[in-house]
Parts: C-alpha cells; sequence; structure tokens
C-alpha cells in the first residue's frame, strides 16, 4: 500500500513488477522515478533546487533495486529539507563534494613512488628503448624516493622538489636535468588522474629556471671525441693489424657508419652477399616506436671481405659473436679495444668521422648523407614524401668512403702488415 510522506504519496511501485512496465517515466512517489527506455531501466530523483528543476541519477536497476532505489530518494528529501543546524542541499552537488572528497582520500593513500609506477608502467610498451624504463627507476630510486617516494603525491612542493635536485645540479647536471623531467611527468600523471592540484614544482620554464642555472652554463655539451676524416686510413690500417672479433667488427662499423646497437646485433640472415646488402631489422634501429624501420646498408668490398672473414669461424645467428654461448658481441668490447690501441675515440665517434669526410670531401647531397647515418626524418610531412632509400647513390658513397680509408698510410708512412686479407681497391 502507498503511503504519504507530508503532502506527497510514496511507494506506489511493486518490485515485482517493474521488470514489465512500459516505456516512459513511472513515478513511485517522492520524486522517485524508474525510466524506461530501449537502452534500459534507471533509477531518477526529480526535484526543484531554488526554483530550479533538476533531475539526479541514482543508477540502473540492475544493479540498485525498489528498496534502496526508495532509500537514496529518502535521504536526497531531508538534504532539500535541510535542517534546523543545516541549511537545504542541492543532492547533486552534495554527491559531487563526496566524490571530491573520496578523491583527496585517495590522493592521501597515494604515494609518489605509487604513481612513479603507475606511469613507468603505462608508457613502457611506447618506449623504444628497453633500457629507458631501467634508466626512469634508477634516477628516481636513487634520488627522488628517498625525499618523498613514500610521502602523498599530493604534497609534492616545490621544497621538497629543491631538496632533491639543489644537492646534484651542479655535479652531476645531466642526471639533474633528467631526473627534473620524470619528477615533472609524474607529477602531470597525477595531476591529469585528479590527484594534485595547482602548478607543477618540477616543471622548468618560468619556474625552477628563476631558481636554478643553465644546465648549459654549469655543465656544457662536451662532444664525443672523434677522428679527423684525414687520419681514417691511417687508423684503419692499424686496426688491421689487431687480431680479434672486437677489431673486425669495429672495421665494420667504421665502413658502415652505423651505430654500435645494430652491428653487433646483426646476424647471418639479414646479409645478402651476392647483392652486397645488409638488411637491418626495425627493431635493431635507433628511434620512437612507430617511427622505426627495416634500414637496408650497401655494404663496400672491404665490409664485404671482413664478412667473408667472420663466416669462416661463424659460431652462431650473429656476425660477430661474443663470450658467452648464443649471445653477440658485448657493446663494450669495441670501446675497450680502442682503449688497448691508445685511442680517446669512442666508437659512435667515428659516424661524426664518416659525416664530416662526406659534407667535406664529396658532392654527396645531404639527403643521401643522413640516410646512410640511418638519421631520423624529424618532419613527418618530409618523412611521407621522401619513400625511396636512395640506395643506388648510398652505395655509391660507401664504395668511396671504403676506398677512402683504404689509401691512406699510416702516419709513420710505413707499411704495414695485414692480419687477414682485405679486398683489393
Amino acid at each position: 500500500m502507498a503511503k504519504t510522506t507530508g503532502r506527497r504519496e510514496t511507494g506506489k511501485l511493486a518490485a515485482t513488477g517493474l521488470r514489465k512496465l512500459p516505456p516512459g517515466m513511472h513515478g513511485d512517489g517522492g520524486g522517485l522515478w524508474l525510466q524506461v527506455t530501449a537502452n534500459g531501466r534507471s533509477w531518477i530523483f526529480r526535484y526543484t533546487f531554488k526554483s530550479r528543476p533538476r533531475e539526479m541519477g541514482l543508477g540502473s536497476l540492475d544493479v540498485i533495486g525498489l528498496a534502496e532505489a526508495r532509500e537514496q530518494a529518502k535521504e536526497c528529501r531531508r538534504l532539500l529539507n535541510g535542517t534546523a543546524t543545516a541549511p537545504p542541499v542541492d543532492p547533486i552537488e552534495n554527491r559531487r563534494a563526496l566524490r571530491a572528497a573520496a578523491k583527496v582520500g585517495a590522493a592521501k593513500m597515494k604515494t609518489f613512488k605509487d604513481c612513479a609506477g603507475e606511469y613507468i608502467a603505462s608508457h613502457r610498451a611506447g618506449w623504444g628503448n628497453a633500457k629507458h624504463a631501467g634508466q626512469w627507476e634508477s634516477t628516481l630510486s636513487a634520488y627522488a624516493y628517498p625525499v618523498f617516494g613514500a610521502l602523498s603525491v599530493g604534497a609534492v612542493d616545490l621544497g621538497l622538489v629543491m631538496k632533491v635536485l639543489g644537492p646534484i645540479w651542479n655535479t652531476k647536471t645531466t642526471t639533474a636535468k633528467r631526473l627534473r623531467g620524470r619528477i615533472e611527468a609524474v607529477l602531470d600523471y597525477a595531476k591529469v588522474q585528479e590527484l594534485r592540484e595547482g602548478e607543477n614544482p618540477a616543471r622548468w620554464r618560468g619556474h625552477l629556471d628563476k631558481l636554478l642555472p643553465s644546465p648549459s652554463t654549469v655543465a656544457p655539451v662536451q662532444h664525443l671525441p672523434a677522428l679527423h676524416y684525414s687520419e681514417a686510413g691511417a687508423f684503419i690500417a692499424k686496426l688491421r693489424q689487431e687480431n680479434g672479433i672486437a677489431a673486425r667488427a669495429l672495421e665494420f662499423t667504421v665502413l658502415t657508419a652505423l651505430r654500435t646497437g645494430a652491428v653487433i646485433s646483426a646476424r647471418w640472415v639479414d646479409i645478402d652477399f651476392a647483392k652486397r646488402v645488409w638488411t637491418v631489422p626495425a627493431e635493431a634501429m635507433k628511434g620512437k616506436k612507430g617511427q622505426k624501420r627495416e634500414h637496408k646498408v650497401p655494404l663496400a668490398p672491404s665490409a664485404i671481405t671482413i664478412l667473408k672473414h667472420m663466416a669462416e669461424r661463424r659460431e652462431n645467428e650473429f656476425v660477430f659473436p661474443g663470450d658467452k654461448q648464443g649471445k653477440p658481441l658485448s657493446n663494450m668490447a669495441m670501446l675497450m679495444l680502442l682503449r688497448r690501441m691508445g685511442r680517446n675515440e669512442t666508437t659512435h665517434g667515428f659516424r661524426s668521422t664518416f659525416e664530416d669526410w662526406a659534407y667535406e670531401c664529396t658532392g654527396f647531397p645531404p639527403a643521401v648523407v643522413e640516410m646512410a647515418l640511418a638519421h631520423t626524418i624529424k618532419s613527418a610531412v618530409e618523412r611521407a614524401y621522401r619513400r625511396g632509400d636512395l640506395f643506388e647513390k648510398r652505395q655509391q658513397l660507401m664504395d668511396a668512403w671504403a676506398k677512402f680509408c683504404d689509401q691512406a698510410r699510416v702516419a709513420s708512412g710505413g707499411n704495414v702488415t695485414q692480419i687477414y686479407q682485405r679486398a683489393a681497391p
């Protein structure tokens, strides 16, 4: 039987017949309605607050039964009526305030370390370099977590950020610069999650740049040592006196002008001796995920000679095998060889040697040189239009580079005894 609340009759609906009601609005009284549409059945509370008619959704009939819907409607009427000590409250605004308070409570429970872990996990798949996540975790663990890792992410302020960055800004500038960017990213992530409010205390422009000196003035960019191209041939001649896999890998790196990672991961299945082509898989190339693509490297006769030399000693799938069973050469092997030879250059620096020679001593177009170096084309429009790989022109360029390296003599002008036979010039 229906009952009255003040002047409003309630309890009009019966629980057993709710599923049979036709489309439309069916009132239970006291502002409670069951809305039936083609999409489902849901509870609505209709009311007027400050002369403004409003509707508040209470939930689906699949989740909320008649008894619970009536309790919610009763609470809404209580808020609208107010009490002797509390003024009338809009139920919708009250619900929003409760949800906001719940988020604040969640923010107090979620720490900076929690948010950092979530951020790393959500971005890991998009980072092209597998080591990137490890670098994030190591820098945050070493510097940020000891200071505010266990604090609420909403509590991280400028003072805490400066407590982390200040002591290392002038002594470990590169690390501090990267750390600042990582803290900023985590705090931005937390703000999007509505776990914190206000400005990001780790922001650089217009904020931390007023408190800390520019990284470029504290630690000017130090370019990697690179061999001048005029000494390339003499270096190659000495390198050919060195025995071992690292020596052959280094010579191959110089002749192809590619990065260490691509060379040490080269597999025999990627080499086409007949066409003089080494196809580097997309996953072995440097670049952002989605921009990486397969790269075909034209091989000069000298490079082919190295490959044939290594084929005679083939151990596994890798062209340049390492000491561990089934593994490629270590990424430090070539650098250590350079140090044993008394050189201060880096392996990567030989790319600069090739680039300087190509621009200063040849007439090959810049696009050919950049593609030979497998540089990422920054412009999306240019990437879309440059569909070819300029392979034939790059083959001429790499043949010219190999001949240039072959023509030099050691600095003393003497002849050199070769460890293995190279291709004839």
